[in-house]
């Protein structure tokens, strides 16, 4: 399901899982981003599935500190989130009122079995809803992904099925991970943990 052509797999059990996920981001981001070009980051997926809430999740953490960053804006949280049927709409809008920016675009992902519980991060684009065969817009210039649950029969009943403590505990690594990323590049303010609502 997962192209692992130039990507990066780290493990959320791992006591460097932010540390090590931090770094991958860092490397591909300061490789490519110019000084004066804007950051997206985009997470995509529905509070409507466990499983699917990866995303919109990671949004919400973040999104206390992205006011923080100048150049930097979000899409996708709890409350507005992006997903199947308003990804076309924000992919345009990003392109009006951003252009040429940097997108860092941020899912979960169905994968084998031994991959369930890691993150993928890799440059080049994702494939929103490759997982569930729907044909949506590929985004991104950095994606990460995150393996939620096995893939290959019935994702829609799988996605459903996915235990929220998985999906949370990625979320959380996630998005320490961008904003020890954020602070890096951008130097804003001091690194303090992202605290969940």
């Amino acid at each position: 399901m997962l192209d692992c052509t130039n990507s990066n797999y780290v493990n959320t059990d791992s006591a460097f899982a932010i540390f090590d996920t931090s770094n991958l981001i860092t490397k591909y981001l300061s490789m490519d981003i110019s000084n004066n070009q804007d950051l997206i980051i985009l997470c995509i997926g529905t509070d409507r599935s466990t499983g699917d809430s990866l995303g919109p999740l990671v949004g919400h953490k973040l999104a206390p500190h992205i006011p923080f960053f100048n150049q930097v804006h979000l899409f996708g949280t709890l409350d507005e989130p992006v997903h199947a049927k308003n990804l076309a709409t924000t992919i345009k809008n990003i392109e009006i009122h951003h252009p040429k920016s940097f997108i860092l675009a941020i899912d979960a992902s169905l994968g084998n079995i031994d991959k369930i519980g890691y993150i993928n991060i890799k440059k080049g684009p994702l494939k929103p809803g490759l997982g569930v065969n729907k044909n949506l817009p590929s985004i991104g210039d950095i994606s990460i992904t995150g393996v939620v649950n096995v893939g290959g029969m019935m994702e829609y009943m799988v996605l459903q099925n996915t235990r929220l403590s998985l999906v949370m505990n990625m979320a959380d690594i996630i998005s320490k991970s961008i904003y020890r990323v954020l602070f890096r590049l951008y130097q804003s303010k001091p690194y303090t943990d992202i605290k969940s609502p």
